[in-house]
């Protein structure tokens, strides 16, 4: 209800707009070109002035109206997401004092100083002061705000913690796949030509011991909460974005370029199911790079748990080269020179 009466206001408003336009034609006809133009820039001083109020009021009524379904009023899932909470709240702070200090200026100054007869403008060509002004504050304030983005994306990216879980992320169209390094805790090796949508989704090279214990997952992956996680992230077709939005992250995943992200989650699915009060909560794992027709449907979820949790699942995983080789019973290791042949 509060939605169609504030569209039928925005229409009125409108309404009232076009007729007042109207009526300054038709008075302008009558009264002449000047005792017009100067009734015509009073109208349009009170516009502008109605504007700023309005347009005011409807940025605090949108904020008031739209926070809650925002992520901003819930904490970062990820100790290393608060950075970037700390980074996006300095940066709307900043940029929404400017926002308020020129468009209250602008539009006063539109009201206050509108044409008056008995007032000269003053007109200058140059000033170098305010140009240094003008130009080197905004230039430091971005260089602050982007050297600290800087800090944080080289943290982020950079070497995980020692013991930090290793998980390989593989986007297609249109979902995700991953894999776990297995009991060796070593990715073993593959080999696109392998690829089988139905068995063998990585084309992971079953002959290399390493590759015999890898666990592979599709749309859900298990991590465990306040242990480091570094992702390992690719893609079997075009480009994807791994968009992690409850842990205030994303890195691209790009055809034949692994890229790597890693941070450490804070609250459990369950925990956050209590913060939020949805009981349904999960936390989604997002394509933010359009990439296809079925982009909007390439969704994935985390399921943070206790360790005790993560270790039970874990034992009941069965290895991708188990699952299409039930009755084979130890893993063989191959030579680097043996892999290479496989290949060929």
């Amino acid at each position: 209800m509060t939605t169609y009466l504030i569209i039928a206001v925005l229409l009125l408003f409108y309404i009232v707009t076009i007729q007042i336009a109207k009526t300054s034609e038709y008075v302008s006809i009558i009264k002449g070109e000047k005792e017009s133009f100067s009734q015509n820039n009073k109208i349009n001083g009170f516009l502008m002035l109605a504007f700023l109020i309005l347009g005011l009021v409807g940025v605090w009524y949108c904020n008031e109206y739209l926070y809650d379904t925002t992520l901003l009023n819930k904490p970062s899932a990820s100790y290393e997401g608060e950075r970037v909470d700390q980074m996006l709240w300095i940066t709307i702070i900043v940029t929404g004092i400017m926002f308020l200090f020129t468009q209250i200026l602008l539009f006063w100054f539109a009201f206050r100083y509108q044409h008056n007869e008995n007032r000269k403008a003053l007109f200058f060509v140059h000033s170098t002061k305010l140009e240094i002004v003008w130009t080197t504050i905004p230039a430091v304030v971005l260089f602050v705000l982007i050297f600290f983005g800087l800090v944080n994306w080289n943290y982020f990216t950079g070497e995980a913690p020692k013991g930090a879980m290793e998980v390989e992320v593989t986007g297609k169209q249109f979902g995700w796949i991953f894999r776990y390094p297995g009991s060796d805790n070593v990715f073993g090796k593959k080999y696109y030509k392998n690829i089988d949508p139905a068995t063998n989704t990585l084309g992971l090279i079953f002959e290399d011991g390493s590759a015999q214990d890898d666990i592979v997952t599709e749309q859900t992956v298990y991590l465990v909460k306040n242990k480091p996680v570094k992702f390992i992230i690719g893609s079997r077709d075009v480009v994807h974005d791994f968009g992690l939005s409850h842990f205030r992250l994303k890195m691209d995943a790009v055809p034949g370029i692994p890229t790597t992200l890693w941070f450490t989650p804070k609250y459990t699915t369950e925990e956050m199911k209590k913060i939020t009060g949805n009981p349904n909560f999960t936390y989604e794992i997002s394509c933010d790079q359009m990439c296809g027709n079925g982009h909007y449907s390439m969704k994935g979820v985390i399921m943070v748990v206790e360790q005790a949790d993560y270790d039970l699942w874990m034992a009941k995983q069965k290895s991708l080269y188990h699952i299409n080789n039930p009755d084979t019973v130890a893993p063989t290791t191959l030579t680097t020179q043996t892999i290479a042949q496989t290949k060929l």
